[in-house]
Order: C-alpha cells, then sequence, then structure tokens
C-alpha cells in the first residue's frame, strides 16, 4: 500500500552538538538500525524475546528513556527523523548502559511499509504529534486512516496503541479517526478519552503545552 505523499513533518534540523554527533559516529552500531526496504527480525536485533514497542517521533528522547530505565522488560524501537534527538537519545542510552532501546532515523511511513514484519509489535505510542494546527495543514496530520491502514498489519493481535496531544482540536481529530476505524477497540469506551496513564512520562511537549494552559488528552486502543 502507497501512502499519500504528504509528509506529516517537516526537517528542521537545528545544529548537532559535539556531543550528539559524536554519538551518532561511535554508538550509531549499539543502538541504530539503518534503513532499508527489507524487512527486519526484531528478535534477532534485539537478541531477546520480549514485549516490542514502537515510539513514534521520540523528540530527544527523554521520555523513552525513562520508559526503557523503569521497563527493562520490554524492548523500545524508536522511530525519529531528526538527527540531533536522534544524537541525544543514543547519547543517553549509552551513558546509562540501556540495552533495550534501537533508533531508526527514517520516516516511519516507509519503515511500516518496507521494514517492519507483520504482527512484530506488542505496542505503539504517539506522543505529542506535530499538531499542524492550521486548517490548510490538517493533511498533514500524522494520524489518518491511510495511516493506520499501515500500522494496524504490524500490531498483534490485542496489541495497545496509545496518543497523546496538547492540542485539542488534533485530540478531537484522533478520536474521531481511531473510533471510525473497524479494527480499534476504545478502551474507555467509543467518544470518550482515556485517564492519563500513571505510567507514561511527561515530555518535553506537555510541559510546554502546560505553561500555554493547554490541556492534555491521551487515548488508548485495542486491536480487534
Amino acid at each position: 500500500m502507497q501512502l499519500r505523499g504528504i509528509r506529516s513533518y517537516v526537517l528542521r534540523q537545528g545544529r548537532l552538538t559535539d556531543a550528539q554527533a559524536r554519538a551518532l559516529e561511535d554508538y550509531w552500531p549499539g543502538y541504530g538500525i539503518d534503513y532499508h526496504p527489507g524487512q527486519i527480525d526484531l528478535t534477532r536485533i534485539y537478541q531477546r524475546s520480549a514485549p516490542k514497542i514502537l515510539d513514534i517521533g521520540t523528540g530527544m528522547g527523554g521520555s523513552l528513556i525513562e520508559l526503557a530505565q523503569q521497563h527493562p522488560e520490554n524492548d523500545y524501537l524508536a522511530i525519529e527523523v531528526h538527527r540531533p534527538g536522534v544524537g541525544n537519545l543514543i547519547k543517553t542510552a549509552e551513558g546509562l548502559g540501556l540495552s533495550n532501546i534501537k533508533v531508526i532515523c527514517h520516516d516511519v511511513v516507509e519503515v511500516l511499509q518496507y521494514q517492519l514484519a507483520d504482527h512484530c509489535l506488542d505496542a505503539a505510542y504517539i506522543f505529542f504529534p506535530d499538531p499542524w494546527p492550521k486548517k490548510r495543514h490538517h493533511k498533514r496530520r500524522l494520524v489518518n486512516p491511510s495511516f493506520l491502514a499501515l500500522l494496524k498489519p504490524k500490531l498483534k493481535l490485542n496489541a495497545l496503541l496509545f496518543l497523546a496531544t496538547d492540542w485539542q482540536d488534533l485530540a478531537e481529530h484522533m478520536l474521531t479517526v481511531c473510533d471510525q476505524d473497524p479494527d480499534l477497540i476504545n478502551i474507555s469506551g467509543t467518544g470518550k478519552f482515556t485517564p492519563r496513564p500513571a505510567w507514561r512520562p511527561v515530555t518535553k511537549f506537555e510541559k510546554r503545552g502546560k505553561k500555554l494552559d493547554h490541556g492534555v488528552w491521551d487515548l488508548c486502543y485495542s486491536l480487534k
């Protein structure tokens, strides 16, 4: 399946710090998975059988690091297109000696289309994606029926999809799109948001949103 050619992100790379650049050069072999249009075996890559969780749009990696520390029983696959964030993630993971994080620095749409095998994920996180608040940009929003059609086959039966945002309009958009998907069950009931999961770390974007007096909306779905 080919998703429409509108990307959900714009590359604003910024400058790599020296530490981030060194991390990408020195630690990429241990943490990075190069993108290529061929399926990968996550069990072989992580060298164990454990729950596999996809984190889409990891940013600078702070919340994922916290999750990986708190839940060493899980393996986390980060997808992030911005190299400074990837460099920061693997620098921090190396400093903490974490072995349950890998990262792909590439467009998640192509990763889902070509690189991840079906039924390989126990959960997926989409926390604070770009809200694209202007109406003319809504077509760029990541969560849409075409994207869900790519993501769902990669999830195992009864796998969980967690979403969160501090933009009410985006929250309502994601609620509508996911509630209308026949393969997803809203854990809190159709038309309802879910209480904030106690395990979900507070992200940088969430902190910024609270400073702007934004609310925060969480969603949780199970795959039928």
